[in-house]
């Protein structure tokens, strides 16, 4: 028996290319399986569902509680930058800027708001929330018994 032969799948009847082109297959239809599944989403959204702004704005976030002894309260309005007009007189498509504020005992959460729409705070940085309520108890749990500093810690 040759021992490249041996190497090379041809002692086994010729089933290394054969396997390989099986794996290849497999592969390929793993990826397309999988790209069909993230793209789904996209591709099946109706006719009718655009961006959120183009569905119409949803209703400002309000909220006042008392979470595990803490005072929050929060507000996120929009607001629409004045002046947006174009050279023709018309009102030009401006983008709008939502005004957010979130208070825990009265003191300042600093709180962003992230491209996907979802908030992250200061005190829970690397982990994001669906809405100002939800990062305004999670950045209560954080902190536990302590306060919030008092300055903004953007301050100069």
């Amino acid at each position: 028996m040759d021992p490249t032969a041996a190497a090379s799948g041809e002692a086994a009847g010729g089933r290394g290319p054969v396997r390989r082109a099986v794996l290849r297959t497999a592969f390929t239809a793993t990826v397309i399986a999988g790209t069909g599944g993230a793209l789904a989403p996209v591709l099946l959204r109706g006719p009718g569902a655009g961006a959120p702004e183009e569905r119409g704005a949803p209703e400002p976030e309000r909220f006042w509680e008392r979470y595990r002894g803490r005072e929050i309260r929060g507000t996120a309005t929009v607001m629409v930058p004045a002046g947006g007009r174009s050279r023709a007189g018309e009102a030009a498509s401006v983008a709008a800027v939502p005004d957010v504020e979130v208070r825990v005992d009265g003191r300042p959460l600093h709180v962003m708001r992230r491209a996907d729409g979802s908030y992250l705070s200061t005190v829970n940085h690397y982990e994001s929330f669906p809405t100002l309520l939800a990062t305004a108890r999670a950045a209560v749990d954080e902190i536990g018994t302590s306060q919030l500093s008092t300055t903004s810690p953007h301050a100069n």
